[in-house]
């Protein structure tokens, strides 16, 4: 019995078939060495048509059968004892209806067991509602619920036989809308996953995300950088149960900001004023080129510093070289001081002259 979200598996149990035990009543006399033939020749694809009192419609159907095992026979009473292993909507008193055709006797389904459906036999997890009743009278009065996780087990143990890939915490909420797991998303994963094989998808702590279908194998996994690692066939974990972490990146904001502007429709659509790099996709830019880039400009800058540090140095020597010939200058060329000194000695020699030069008043 499935509860809540485990019952997003039942397809995936019923896939991996069912198993049942089963009495037959024939109508006359059978030896044994007979009855075994006869389970065996009805093996693999068989044709059936449901009985009159069933659930689905009266259609003619295949249905495949993958063993029958006689467990024992009583040629007295008539009976005989076998395990059927089938395909899931396999009727089984179709089966006993056709052996006794077979036989040329007659005969009907006298009881029947379910002992295994999907990966779960009665053998595992067999537990009765009183053990539910008890289990959960236990919990509600003593606080208890060892019991009740003895009675009911966690939906992973469904899962066991599949092969895992372990996804990072920022990619869980994208699988549960519906993404594929890219490989950026990925964590780990197991040995001899092959394509098309049905895998489970699982976080670090160990809750199934989803089933999904491998669309590379485990040497791909491991040396692409980049492509789908797997589909998702069907989501187990609820929505929003782990942040979201799309929606974050450059083209991502520029689609919003697009959305605001007009430009697309509320949907991201485009129409009439989208521009053009977007609808030929030339706004996404590969991470190798915005590398490249990235280190072309580096390289640009490095190149712009060194020819700065050049122009510097150049001002620097001129500056340093007019510095010089200042000082030179200024080492040949008198100092202001001798240069007054010299302009009173040739305005004192000059009055000296024209005093000589000038007549006394009383020489006549």
């Amino acid at each position: 019995m499935c509860v809540n979200r485990a019952t997003r598996l039942v397809k995936s149990q019923q896939n991996a078939g069912k198993e049942y035990v089963c009495i037959i009543r024939l109508h006359d006399l059978v030896k044994q060495d007979a009855f075994s033939k006869a389970l065996e020749t009805l093996t693999g694809a068989l044709y059936q048509r449901p009985p009159v009192i069933s659930a689905v419609a009266k259609k003619l159907r295949v249905r495949n059968i993958k063993k029958n095992t006689l467990i024992e026979f009583d040629e007295e009473n008539h009976l005989g004892l076998f395990r059927i292993d089938c395909e899931a909507g396999t009727y089984i008193r179709t089966l006993c209806v056709h052996l006794g055709l077979i036989l040329g006797t007659g005969g009907h389904m006298e009881e029947l067991r379910r002992s295994r459906s999907g990966h779960v036999s009665e053998d595992d997890f067999l537990s009765t509602m009183h053990d539910v009743l008890d289990a959960q009278w236990i919990y509600e009065n003593e606080k208890d619920e060892t019991y009740l996780r003895t009675v009911i087990h966690p939906l992973e143990s469904l899962l066991t036989q599949y092969k895992r890939i372990v996804v990072k915490d920022s990619s869980i909420n994208a699988i549960c809308y519906g993404a594929k797991l890219m490989i950026p998303g990925l964590l780990r994963f197991e040995k001899d996953i092959e394509v098309e094989e049905i895998i489970v998808l699982m976080t670090t702590k160990g809750e199934a995300i989803a089933l999904g279908i491998a669309q590379m194998t485990s040497l791909d996994m491991s040396s692409c950088s980049h492509g789908i690692v797997s589909k998702i066939k069907r989501v187990i974990m609820d929505r929003d149960t782990y942040p979201r972490k799309w929606g974050l990146g450059p083209r991502a904001k520029l689609k919003k900001q697009l959305i605001t502007e007009g430009k697309l429709d509320q949907y991201g659509r485009p129409n009439d004023k989208t521009p053009a790099n977007w609808l030929s996709g030339e706004c996404t830019v590969p991470a190798a080129v915005l590398i490249s880039n990235k280190a072309e400009n580096t390289a640009a800058g490095i190149e712009e510093v060194e020819m700065k540090d050049e122009k510097i140095e150049i001002v620097e020597v001129v500056e340093e070289v007019e510095k010089e010939i200042v000082v030179e200058e200024e080492i040949l060329s008198p100092a202001p001081e001798e240069h007054t000194k010299k302009r009173k000695k040739s305005t004192e020699a000059k009055e000296k002259k024209k005093k000589r030069k000038k007549p006394k008043k009383g020489a006549n």
